[in-house]
């Protein structure tokens, strides 16, 4: 298992520590602590989106299918692409919201704080999608039961991604939705109005712990290793 969470499958070479899916909580969480944070600014979205989706990035590309050779090209174009969606819908959304007139600056300060899943969500997926569209075009390796490479196949390829994607989807749902419904109740409590500094500790125990319940959650919907029928 240490193995197994340390060394590519593809390569047989170690995973750097931030991007392997063991680093993504300690690494991930200080980021999602960011996202959440209230009152945000223009520059503050842009900042915490674009530092976002280059982890997701990096974390794609070290997990990546590497039985076939992926030009940089295409990490490049995957990055900026998740990258641009993220900061777009994030700060497409808070503008709408900052002129919607209907809602009181209570509402709008708990609607705000859920702009970061659509926009996170949506640039998973472009940033999967963008990544690893050469194995749509190429294929990837299909084995036998012993282990033998049988051939290239791009259904395998579009199982694999569309499996990705999903699992992209699920997985910042926990993490961005339950730490603001939580902590609209929690800065409702005697102890935290009293002790507005402990607010960020809390939020980020919060995000820790829906982290934590999230990751194990997503990546467990689908094996490793998936079959298809020939």
């Amino acid at each position: 298992k240490l193995l197994q969470a340390i060394i590519h499958p593809d390569t047989n070479e170690t995973i750097f520590m931030p991007f392997r899916m063991s680093g993504y909580i300690p690494f991930g969480t200080p980021i999602v602590v960011g996202l959440l944070l209230p009152n945000q600014t223009l520059a503050s979205t842009v900042f915490w989106q674009w530092l976002n989706q280059s982890h997701n990035a990096c974390v794609n590309y070290a997990n990546r299918n590497a039985t076939k050779p992926s030009p940089t090209s295409k990490f490049i174009q995957g990055y900026l692409g998740a990258v641009i969606s993220a900061v777009s819908i994030a700060v497409g959304l808070n503008v709408l919201i900052q002129r919607a007139n209907k809602f009181t600056p209570s509402t709008r300060l708990l609607i705000q704080r859920f702009v970061p899943f659509p926009a996170v969500a949506s640039a998973n997926i472009c940033n999967v999608v963008l990544m690893r569209h050469t194995e749509l075009e190429e294929g990837i390796d299909v084995l036998d039961n012993n282990g033998n490479i049988v051939g290239s196949s791009r259904i395998a390829a579009k199982h694999a991604l569309l499996e990705t994607a999903l699992t992209r989807v699920v997985l910042p749902m926990p993490i961005l939705v339950l730490p603001p419904i939580i902590m609209s109740v929690l800065e409702k409590t005697s102890l935290l109005r009293s002790r507005p500094r402990m607010i960020l500790p809390v939020q980020s125990l919060v995000c820790l712990a829906a982290f934590g319940l999230a990751l194990p959650l997503a990546i467990s919907l689908f094996p490793q290793m998936s079959e298809v029928s020939t």
